[in-house]
């Protein structure tokens, strides 16, 4: 199996073998259930679909409900695709634990979850500008300004790429290769170097 859905817990740190700390994420990977399984047949394409976290009936609408109930399982908050053929493999109601996927072989995870959302920002935050500079020659509240933008008679217009104020995070990101510092299956548990998108709590697609 190519991957998981788990759940940001939070950072810790551990002392490497050289006696260096070092910052790890740890995150709680399964027990994922399968609710799907798609074929090329069928579907156009081969997947098996995870869910993930449970969640009340009186939140979950009778379609999904009974999409949940096909497969045997209760309703849950989190619904993800991996593309890959597993019809022989798995079948609707099985349950996967992160034994299943982080196995002693695997060093290496890569990690995709969503941005922490920084709201609406000025070019210093989102893109790192330096301001327009001092305080002198008649300059007035410009520090944090974007400075010039373009040229005048041509084209006369603010080109499209131009780096600018504008809604900063909340953005689908994935992060490669992060190493497997520890895995607790007991806990469903995974302690990755480094960090991953996300605010705590904050969903997690892993993939080995």
């Amino acid at each position: 199996m190519p991957g998981l859905i788990g759940k940001k817990v939070g950072m810790i740190s551990v002392f490497g073998a050289d006696g260096k700390n070092i910052p790890c994420t740890v995150i709680e990977a399964g027990p994922c259930v399968v609710t799907q399984l798609l074929t090329v047949e069928k579907n156009g394409y081969a997947a098996v679909q995870l869910a993930y976290d449970e969640k009340k009936e009186k939140h979950t609408s009778a379609a999904l409900q009974g999409h949940f109930e096909k497969a045997g399982t209760t309703p849950k908050k989190k619904v993800v695709e991996f593309e890959a053929d597993f019809a022989g493999e798995l079948k609707l109601g099985d349950t996967l634990t992160i034994a299943d996927v982080i196995t002693e072989d695997v060093k290496f995870v890569d990690v995709v979850g969503t941005s922490k959302g920084k709201g609406f920002q000025g070019v210093v935050k989102r893109h790192g500008f330096a301001g327009v500079g001092g305080k002198t020659h008649g300059q007035h509240n410009r520090l944090r300004h974007p400075g010039s933008m373009g040229a005048s008679s041509w084209p006369s217009r603010v080109l499209p790429g131009m780096r600018m104020a504008g809604h900063m995070g909340n953005e689908r990101v994935k992060v490669f290769n992060l190493a497997v510092m520890k895995v607790i299956p007991e806990n469903n548990l995974l302690v990755v170097k480094g960090s991953v998108p996300g605010a705590k709590g904050s969903y997690l697609i892993l993939e080995a």
